[in-house]
Order: C-alpha cells, then structure tokens, then sequence
C-alpha cells in the first residue's frame, strides 16, 4: 500500500558530491527515467578527492544554499556525499526521506604509492549510510566488501564502538546496479572483418595496465592477429604499462584514447569481437557491461563484480601472479581467435535485463516505498 500512496510527482534533491563519468552516467540515466519528477541537481566537479569528499556540505551551504533549504520529498544522494553532516547542519533535510547510492566504498580500494584513501573517506562512507533510510549498491560485491571493511575498521578503533555494522543496517539496503542507456538498444552492430579487442576503461593502475600489456606480449608470441580499440579516459599522469603499449605494439592498435561523442564510441564497440578486462578494482563494470550489449564477448577475470553480471564462461581464472593470469587470458583468447576463423564465436550475454526499460520498475518501487514509509 505504501508503494501505492507516491504517485503525485516528487520533489527530489539529487546530491552528487564526486561527478565522476560512471557518476553522471547514472545520475543522468536515473532523472531521464523519471522525467515526471522535479529535480534539483546539485554536483561538484570530480578533483580534489579528500577535499571534495569531506568538504561538500560546506561547497553547497556556500554555492547552492538556497537549494539545500528548499523544500523536497525526497534526497537522493551518492555515497561521496557528507550526508550525516548536510542533515545535521540543516533541519529540513534531517527530516526528508533519504536515499544513499553506492557506486563505490573506500574500504575495497587497491593501493597505490600515490592513492591512499583513508580513514576520513571511509568515516564519510560509513555515517552516509547511518544517516539514510535506504543504502543501494550497485553490486553484491560492493555491499559485502563495505560490510565488511567497515567491520574491520570498527575493530581497529580503540573503545566505546559496535563490533559489527550489519544491525545498523539491517533491513536497510539493496542492490540494484547502475542500469544501461536505452539508447545502446538502436545501435547497429556491425563486427569488424579482422579479429577486433576492445580494452575500453581509465587509464589507471586499478585497471590493470600492466596485466594487459602481458597478455598482448602473449598474443603476439603466439602469432595471433589482432586489431586492438585501446580506449578510455587517459588522465595528467599515464601509467607506464599504457605508454609502453602505445610504443611497442602501435601497428596492432586501432582507436586510441578517450571518444568523446557517445555513437562514435558505441560504434567502436559494435565492431568488436571481444571485450577485454585486466581490473584489479571494478564495483560494477558498466564498460564491459556496454560493450556485452553491443554484442562483444566479455573476457574479465574471475573476481571482483564480474562474476555477478556474466556466466562463467566469460570469466578467466584470476591469479595474484600477472604473468600467470596473462597467460589464462592469452589461452582464451586464442580459443576465440580459432571460433572467429571458423564464424562459431559465441554471441555476447545478453544485457537486456540492466537496460532502464527494465530496471525503471524496481527504481520506482524503491522510491515509492521509501517515502511511503514517511507518509504512512
């Protein structure tokens, strides 16, 4: 009945305090679904990560206060956002039904010499979950994995704490993932004539540079052609693995780089045989995901999100040695090399059910739930 009792349109406040590419993919994804609703949209830049992640109540009160103090149904509001301390600074939002979104946690972040995320960053993650009414993540592995790093920094903490966070959450969250562009749908899938690889995702450390640049040393021993799309967002500082690829195997590269028009880098990925994955952190993997439903087969590693949206098949086993995990990948792909000659490669999985179409129901019944719990 309460799902029921929301059908007039919302007044909903949508926080993005890290407008990261897969944050507004979502966020623009979600307010074109619901176009009946009335959105403000407030977001801050993704730069400056710990000033922006513990700042943003004091941007916003200074930027956009007269948005905050606005009336709303309900908050929506990503896991970067401060949200204990926007609804302890302003009583109105204290009392608006609230939404936390997870596409991250910074408890399951790999290491680097230059990326140490913190405890700050993980308290912020920890009391936005607290202050919302509903917690969503957009995979099982990033609910476990913050569950279970929170759990461990509650242990490290000296006195007067929980030993577990799961009470305070229980019958709180749900997992629902960031769903797909509609328009993927009215894409024409048109495979190239040579064996075509698309390793399509931010040039960082996280994402395995390095494990790709041993499974193209594979490849090429094994004398397998191949045309290879290296595509993503490339950043001030480039990982040496990347600009050894671009300078050793130059002649195997088609598309480089970051594509900015959307349908042209949809169609790089309608020409593509395989999609490939070396990732070492991955919540949710909308680039694969993408990729699948514009017909490339998925090559990921056995780990993180992957085995959650793709049959196991498409998963390779993962390997803490990278030449040993390479060398699985390389045994994969020369499989798929001798199905591709023989035009018996394997269709992609399907993706339909991550499509907006279909998931628009369960976003609604969520929305509707959670301020008909107010409104009862």
């Amino acid at each position: 009945m309460a799902a029921m009792s929301v059908i007039a349109p919302l007044r909903i406040l949508l926080l993005s305090a890290y407008d990261a590419a897969s944050h507004r993919y979502w966020r623009r994804g979600l307010v074109g679904a619901f176009p009946q609703h009335h959105w403000c949209q407030l977001t801050l830049p993704p730069r400056h990560f710990s000033w922006r992640i513990r700042g943003n109540p004091l941007s916003w009160l200074h930027g956009a206060g007269a948005q905050l103090r606005a009336p709303y149904d309900l908050i929506i509001a990503t896991s970067m956002v401060d949200l204990a301390t926007l609804k302890g600074l302003l009583p109105s939002l204290a009392r608006t039904p609230s939404l936390c979104y997870f596409h991250e946690n910074q408890f399951e972040f790999p290491r680097s010499l230059h990326q140490h995320p913190g405890v700050e960053a993980q308290m912020v993650n920890l009391y936005a979950a607290l202050a919302a009414d509903r917690v969503v993540f957009n995979s099982a592995f990033n609910r476990d994995t913050f569950i279970a790093g929170a759990n461990a920094l509650l242990r490290r903490l000296p006195d007067q704490r929980p030993n577990t966070i799961e009470p305070w959450l229980e019958g709180r969250t749900a997992v629902l993932p960031v769903p797909l562009a509609d328009e993927l749908a009215a894409v024409t899938r048109q495979p190239a004539a040579e064996f075509t690889l698309v390793w399509n995702h931010r040039w960082e450390y996280d994402k395995g540079p390095e494990r790709l640049e041993l499974t193209l040393a594979g490849l090429v021993q094994r004398r397998i052609p191949f045309r290879l799309h290296l595509l993503g967002e490339q950043f001030r500082s480039r990982p040496e693995a990347l600009a050894r690829i671009l300078a050793q195997y130059a002649s195997y590269l088609g598309q480089v780089g970051y594509v900015p028009e959307r349908a042209d880098y949809y169609r790089l990925l309608a020409q593509s045989h395989l999609v490939l994955s070396n990732s070492l952190h991955e919540f949710q993997g909308l680039a694969v995901m993408e990729a699948a439903a514009l017909g490339a087969l998925p090559r990921v590693p056995q780990r993180l999100s992957y085995p959650e949206l793709f049959p196991a098949d498409c998963c390779y086993p993962a390997a803490d040695d990278p030449a040993q995990e390479a060398l699985q990948l390389v045994e994969r792909i020369a499989q798929d090399y001798q199905r591709f000659r023989c035009g018996a490669l394997p269709p992609a999985p399907s993706m339909a059910a991550y499509g907006w179409r279909q998931m628009r129901p369960r976003y609604a019944d969520l929305v509707a739930r959670l301020c008909g719990d107010r409104g009862a």
